[in-house]
């Protein structure tokens, strides 16, 4: 594998960004892994942080790298601050910047990146897996799965119980009142798919059951049953730690390759 520390600037947010990139390569004399490329244009993982980290976490608390050596597959870790992968209602347009120019620009930079949805996929955990589910959601015409681990996926609720600092959930999200129902909640960004026609893409999600976003996960599962939306959803023992997170990537590395997950 080959890892990349990327700098590089944003027309959407007018600023310059980071992003890490891991890039498979073909490999035979690694001492303890195996290195493998595949053939043809590289599938692609857009892997997303939560809350209080940013593009560097998931190779500081995981073994990503070695993860994905054998896999032949791209992994692109962007930094987007606590911008909650949202066009904010006062602020940056971190939606737009991360559905639509970033996949550009890595497809510029890396050419060998498939520009395939069903080779493009996005995962995340805690913030990051609200910023999957909504990129597979709302922008499924450009990825083909989307993973949430430990998700925080009901927008309305984590504005309605917020505590501390109002203003920024403000800033992100708008009013309160507003939000359910807002191209910023899911669970009416999932009747959306249904309504218009968009490509569906495949679904995952797994959150511990003493995690304190338990029943955002549970909601969503019923949710998307009831909408007919085909998705895969685990549960098990666990709280909002890396350990599961470390676990459950694999699962997804597994999953988006082919691996039936039950």
């Amino acid at each position: 594998m080959a890892l990349l520390h990327v700098d590089f600037f944003s027309d959407v947010l007018g600023m310059c960004v980071e992003m890490d990139v891991i890039l498979p390569e073909n490999t035979i004399g690694q001492i303890g892994m195996e290195g493998k490329a595949g053939a043809g244009k590289w599938k692609t993982l857009y892997l997303l942080h939560g809350m209080s980290d940013d593009h560097t976490i998931w190779q500081r608390r995981t073994s990503i790298e070695r993860y994905a050596s054998d896999k032949g597959i791209a992994v692109v870790m962007p930094s987007t601050q606590l911008g909650w992968y949202t066009d904010m209602y006062e602020g940056m347009k971190w939606y737009t910047y991360i559905a639509q120019e970033l996949p550009k620009i890595c497809r510029t930079f890396f050419p060998n990146m498939s520009d395939k949805r069903e080779d493009t996929f996005v995962c995340g955990l805690s913030m990051g897996g609200y910023g999957a589910f909504k990129l597979a959601l709302r922008a499924s015409e450009t990825f083909g799965w989307g993973a949430s681990l430990s998700g925080a996926l009901d927008a309305a609720e984590i504005v309605k119980g917020a505590l501390g600092n109002k203003d920024y959930w403000h800033d992100i999200f708008g009013p309160a009142d507003e939000v359910k129902g807002s191209f910023n909640d899911l669970f009416q960004a999932a009747v959306d798919l249904k309504k218009n026609g968009k490509p569906v893409p495949k679904l995952y999600m797994w959150c511990g059951e003493q995690d304190f976003l338990f029943q955002h996960n549970e909601r969503m599962d019923k949710h998307l049953t009831e909408l007919g939306i085909e998705h895969v959803y685990e549960k098990s023992p666990g709280d909002h730690q890396w350990k599961y997170w470390d676990a459950k990537v694999q699962t997804v590395l597994d999953w988006v390759l082919g691996k039936e997950v039950k």
